[in-house]
């Protein structure tokens, strides 16, 4: 085992999708990114769904706009895979949401 916990498949994502990394280590410029990164790791995971399920909606929000920063567009991929799947009712995210001034 090399010490990476993250699968091959998500790894070796080539393109708009390919995970940020410096020296080959993922890069996280804030904390709330490596959360974003683990939680959907841990989603797809749970809900036993094959990879491309979120990876393909990855795409899809990067694609919407590629200047957007990009685990913003991990959170929107996110977002979308949990409401597709049924995890969460629509406008329910909007409720949860902490906005601060």
């Amino acid at each position: 085992m090399n010490g990476d916990p993250v699968a091959p498949q998500i790894r070796d994502m080539a393109g708009p999708a390919a995970l940020p990394r410096a020296n080959g280590a993922l890069v996280f410029e804030a904390p709330w990114q490596g959360r974003v990164f683990g939680v959907a790791l841990a989603v797809v995971d749970d809900l036993g769904l094959d990879w491309d399920a979120f990876r393909d909606r990855l795409i899809a929000a990067i694609g919407e706009d590629p200047e957007r920063a990009y685990y913003e567009s991990w959170a929107i991929a996110l977002e979308r895979l949990v409401l597709d799947v049924g995890v969460i009712a629509p406008g329910a995210v909007d409720e949860r949401v902490v906005h601060i001034p």
